[in-house]
């Protein structure tokens, strides 16, 4: 391990003497990706950001993780090739973020740790070694920003968060609720990761906020299992032609300053915006209102994140993906102890 931290840190080092004495990170003493007014963007490994890549979360505040795994889906497969283009697209995401005033590589030691083995033939072996991998991380007291992959992952992911921290509260940007309980006799899928949470106690019930849900349904209400729970269910019509600002405002008042995790499916955008994806809705959020969900999330104690449901097949632009890197930087930027100007 400190071998491979070694590595990361001269790898920094490097880049960051690259970058030039013009670089105002030049001489940070946290992992700094290298500018493109420096060193070239298709120049070096793909990594998240362009970020060091390392083995191990030790030593680290925050990593990125892929979990390649979509056989938990219900419609269109590919989201498995999720974490490889979102990587690839995050080369065009810069160091600051004027708009909020932060400054993530000025305060937390970042990297890339790789992605999770999964088994691709088995999904509750997939759910086991991903709940294990993210105990680990846990452990660590680091916090994992993860590409996925399908909305089954959160599940395990959530086993390991609640594990460390207790039940939490969630921000959960999709078209839909998944609290499903099964689907061709199956309890575990994409459609049911926060059934399964709920089952199992992981989650706050009365800190829960779902976000942009729409579509039709197989049943007349489908949002009631989550609102008796205690869930605060928005629709997507409900966000339609307006700011969020004032709706994550009373997010933030509801969810307080206990554990929080967010979960941001990418099928929440509207596919205008985000057509890469395996089970699309119509008439959906839009980037800005992306934006002022993540950032309005600021201040919340954030103990973990994921992006999920990048299936890249379906989008040859590279746009879905390139959307879900720049999510995916917006809550780095959210993260505590995060500086801002």
């Amino acid at each position: 391990t400190s071998c491979v931290l070694r590595l990361a840190s001269i790898s920094a080092c490097l880049l960051s003497r690259q970058q030039g004495p013009h670089c105002s990170l030049s001489h940070s003493s946290f992992n700094v990706p290298p500018s493109a007014e420096f060193v070239a963007r298709p120049v070096g490994v793909c990594s998240m950001l362009k970020l060091p890549v390392q083995t191990s979360p030790e030593g680290l505040d925050a990593a990125f993780v892929g979990i390649p795994l979509d056989t938990g889906t219900s419609n269109r497969p590919g989201a498995r090739f999720g974490p490889r283009h979102i990587r690839a697209e995050s080369a065009m995401v810069r160091m600051f973020n004027p708009s909020t005033g932060a400054a993530p590589y000025e305060s937390l030691m970042v990297a890339d740790i790789g992605d999770v083995n999964v088994n691709l033939y088995n999904l509750k072996d997939s759910c086991k070694l991903i709940r294990e991998a993210y105990q680990k991380i846990m452990a660590s007291s680091c916090i994992p920003l993860t590409l996925g992959g399908d909305h089954t992952i959160t599940y395990p992911i959530l086993q390991a968060v609640a594990e460390k921290h207790g039940p939490v509260g969630l921000v959960h940007v999709d078209a839909h609720t998944d609290t499903g309980d099964q689907a061709l006799g199956e309890k575990i899928y994409h459609g049911t990761p926060f059934r399964r949470c709920v089952d199992e106690g992981l989650l706050d019930c009365k800190r829960v906020v779902q976000i942009g849900i729409r579509g039709s349904s197989y049943a007349p209400d489908p949002y009631k299992y989550g609102r008796d729970q205690g869930f605060r269910v928005v629709l997507a019509e409900d966000c339609w032609m307006k700011s969020l600002v004032p709706l994550m405002g009373e997010v933030r008042q509801q969810l307080g300053d206990k554990p929080v995790y967010i979960s941001f499916d990418i099928d929440g955008l509207d596919p205008a915006y985000a057509p890469g994806t395996g089970t699309p809705e119509i008439a959906g959020l839009t980037p800005a209102q992306a934006l002022e969900i993540i950032r309005g999330c600021q201040g919340l104690n954030i103990v973990g994140c994921d992006l999920v449901e990048v299936a890249p097949i379906y989008d040859a632009s590279g746009n879905t993906a390139l959307m879900g890197a720049n999510l995916l930087f917006e809550m780095l930027c959210a993260l505590p102890r995060v500086k801002t100007a």
